[in-house]
């Protein structure tokens, strides 16, 4: 078995979910998941199939979204994998309900942050162990901090 580590591309800084799945008709489930959530939502979808023709389905409704979702699963490379990118959307906004979706297995994260997905490859193929989301703590929040986390909470419309 040899490890690596697959670091995600993502110029823009989008939102992005990572998870495990069972089923091709993850790709159609995790859209109409998505549409229903919000009529403003951008996203792209890509699910890598473990069997079969082994193909990266993919779905969405913006076409920078969709060809991010390709290429960094098809990067990844493990099968029953998926990756959704959002835009006008956060995560904390359509992550329950894509955890409902059926087919859905695991999430591995939920970010915009710089992210490596560390990936084992063996003869049969490959899967996602685990993922790298973003850089180690640095400290504990001060009293500064925690006034700053409670006011971008409010900025965002998250608090009152």
């Amino acid at each position: 078995m040899e490890v690596k580590l697959v670091k995600i591309e993502n110029p823009q800084g989008y939102n992005f979910i990572l998870g495990q799945s069972h089923f091709i008709k993850t790709v159609e489930d995790i859209y109409e998941a998505l549409i229903s959530s919000s009529p403003f939502i951008l996203f792209g979808v890509a699910f890598a199939e473990a069997s079969g023709p082994r193909l990266i389905r993919f779905t969405g409704n913006n076409e920078e979204l969709i060809d991010l979702a390709r290429n960094n699963l098809l990067n990844i490379g493990a099968g029953h994998s998926f990756i959704i990118f959002l835009k006008d959307s956060f995560p904390i906004n359509v992550l329950n309900t894509i955890k409902m979706v059926v087919e859905v297995c695991t999430i591995f994260s939920a970010t915009a942050n710089p992210l490596e997905v560390i990936v084992a490859e063996t003869g049969q193929g490959r899967g996602i162990l685990g993922v790298v989301d973003g850089g180690s703590p640095l400290g504990i929040e001060s009293e500064e901090d925690i006034k700053y986390r409670k006011d971008l909470l409010r900025k965002f419309g998250y608090k009152l």
